[in-house]
This record gives structure tokens, C-alpha cells and sequence, in this order.
């Protein structure tokens, strides 16, 4: 199954919300014309991470917008989600596709050409691969790829290529440019003063 993925990839990462309720950053993002969100929440316990994410699927349904749920496959098919993304740690592609129906999406996080290979090999809908800028959106992040990295994954896979990693409105259509499909955003969105506006600005900018 080949997909057409939104230009903008939007990371609903509950660490990073503060105070704020995640579907109350996810109304303003899917306002702003946002088509494709993922909730991440890595210290939540399942009960938490449902219902939280009910409240955001909600929501991306009757926008009709594409929701995504973080590393856990079995939360995504309860909710039923439009997909699972999954890392080197998590789930293999295939094991996480045995949760879900089928025409779910399963994404896969990537980190160097190799991971891309294989990834590519597997039945992943779309690849994840970065990061390609310094980020601290992880305690402990990979090393950085670099736009010529993000070019190389680019020539080793066919499957749609989300970029991540340190993107901002700035440095968005270079990495666009460097090979990737959609650009995967977390910092630049939820720690801007005004999400919305970012969001449509992120909107213009990729030309979505």
C-alpha cells in the first residue's frame, strides 16, 4: 500500500505541553489546518495514555485528520487510531502490523542508512529518519545525520521519507528540499507563542 503523507507531521509530545491538556494543543493545531498529528506520551500509564488520546482521536476524526499513536500499537487499536509509529526499541513493523486492521499505517523511526535499509524492507508505510538537527526533544538523542545524510536515506528508500530532529519554520524547506516527504515537528510548534499561527506558518512555508 503506497500512502500520500501531509507535508507537516505534527508531534503532539505530552512532556512538552506543560500544563496544557493535549487535546486542547491538538484543537488548535487541526484549526490551523494541521492534517496529520502523532501523541507521544512516554510516562503516562496506559489508562492515562488512552484517555488522553481518545480526546485527540476524537478530534483528528472529525477534522479528518490523520492520528498517529507513539511506540504503542495496542493503544492505537483500541482507539482505533490511523496508525502506530514504532522505534529501534519498540515493536518490529510486523509485529506491530499484527495488532492493528488492516490498511492501518505502521511508521518506523531511523537512524542510520542501515536501519533505512531495512525498514525499507519491512511492510512500514513510511520511514522516520533523523535526526537531522541537533534536537532536545530526547534525553539522550542520536547522532545528528546532516541534510547529506537525510539525501542518502533518500536514495536508499522508495517509501515515503518523514524527516525529524530539530526543524524549524527556518531550516523546514531545506530539509524538504534535501529528499523529505513530510517534515516532523515537535519544539518549533509547541513551544512557539502562538501553536496556531506557527502551524499555518509551517502550512505556507511546505506549500501544503
Amino acid at each position: 500500500m503506497s500512502i500520500t503523507i501531509p507535508r507537516l507531521y505534527a508531534i503532539l509530545d505530552a512532556a512538552q505541553l506543560g500544563d496544557r491538556q493535549p487535546v486542547t494543543v491538538g484543537e488548535i493545531l487541526l484549526h490551523a489546518g494541521v492534517r496529520l498529528i502523532q501523541y507521544r506520551d512516554k510516562s503516562s500509564s496506559s489508562r492515562e495514555l488512552f484517555a488522553a488520546g481518545r480526546s485527540v482521536a476524537d478530534r483528528a476524526r472529525e477534522a479528518g485528520a490523520i492520528f498517529i499513536v507513539n511506540d504503542r500499537a495496542d493503544i492505537a487499536r483500541a482507539l482505533d487510531a490511523d496508525g502506530v509509529h514504532v522505534g529501534q526499541e519498540d515493536l518490529r513493523v510486523e509485529s506491530a502490523r499484527l495488532l492493528l486492521p488492516a490498511g492501518k499505517w505502521v511508521g518506523c523511526s531511523t537512524h542510520t542508512l542501515a536501519e533505512v535499509r531495512e525498514a525499507d524492507r519491512s511492510s512500514a508505510d513510511y520511514i522516520a529518519f533523523g535526526p537531522v538537527f541537533p534536537t532536545r526533544s530526547k534525553a539522550a538523542p542520536d547522532p545528528v545525520v546532516g541534510l547529506q545524510g537525510l539525501g542518502e536515506a533518500r536514495k536508499a528508500t522508495g517509501k515515503p521519507l518523514v524527516a525529524i530532529g530539530g526543524i524549524t519554520l527556518q531550516n523546514a524547506q531545506a530539509v524538504i528540499e534535501a529528499g523529505a516527504d513530510s517534515v516532523a515537528v515537535i519544539g518549533d510548534l509547541l513551544q512557539a507563542p502562538d501553536i496556531g499561527a506557527r502551524a499555518r506558518e509551517f502550512l505556507v512555508a511546505l506549500c501544503q
